[in-house]
């Protein structure tokens, strides 16, 4: 499955902020939006999606806010349901 992350980045907690469409907005605990935060954004996708973290792709917008990510592992079906259920 393919999605569209927007990163935020916070001191906070990593966190699944909200849905709109198929945009994923999701706050990572980084002041770094490039490098540091595509680790902790493909580590906090793996344990969110529940699939292993190689299973986590970025595609496109390794530099920036906006991100394309390939997440592998389950069924779309299963991937769907997850998506469906953030509000």
């Amino acid at each position: 499955m393919i999605i569209k992350v927007r990163v935020i980045s916070t001191t906070g907690d990593n966190e699944v902020v909200s849905r709109i469409g198929s945009v994923l907005r999701v706050k990572v605990q980084t002041e770094d939006i490039n490098g540091e935060a595509n680790i902790i954004l493909k580590s906090f996708l793996a344990e969110f999606f529940e699939v292993e973290e190689g299973g986590i792709n970025i595609i496109k917008g390794n530099k920036g806010k906006e991100k394309t990510v390939e997440v592998r592992g389950r069924s779309d079906e299963a991937l769907q349901k997850v998506m469906d259920a953030i509000p």
